[in-house]
């Protein structure tokens, strides 16, 4: 299966380890449906609104069901897997945050785009 993911599981960060045994098929961006949250400065949260979406950016994977549950096993609270609409018009699995828990209780990142650019904003002394 394909898994799109737009945070610690993208190559070089955090989480990237739990992709072992997994094909890089390559960087793309999400259709401009999206708001994007810091969940406290460790990982993103992103989920699909009706009106103020952004393009997110993110890669994806092809994987076995077993690297997917490793994937699954290794998220941090609250993050899911569920339909994400590519830029490219495909809509492919991928890794949410429930809007309800982000809105409110976490910084909208939104302006970003892109959990690096962001997280390269938290290096800066």
């Amino acid at each position: 299966m394909d898994l799109f993911v737009n945070g610690t599981l993208m190559r070089g960060l955090a989480l990237h380890r739990n992709l072992e045994g997994a094909e890089f098929i390559g960087a793309v961006r999400t259709a401009p449906v999206y708001r994007l949250y810091s969940i406290d400065d460790v990982h993103p949260g992103m989920f699909e609104v009706e009106t103020g979406g952004v393009s997110v950016a993110g890669e994806i994977y092809r994987m076995s069901d077993q690297v997917l549950a490793r994937v699954e096993a290794g998220e941090p609270p609250h993050l899911y897997r569920g339909p994400v609409r590519l830029a490219d018009g495909r809509t492919v699995d991928g890794i949410l945050f429930p809007r309800d828990i982000a809105e409110g209780r976490h910084k909208d990142i939104s302006e970003f785009g892109d959990w690096r650019a962001y997280a390269a904003t938290l290096r800066r002394d």
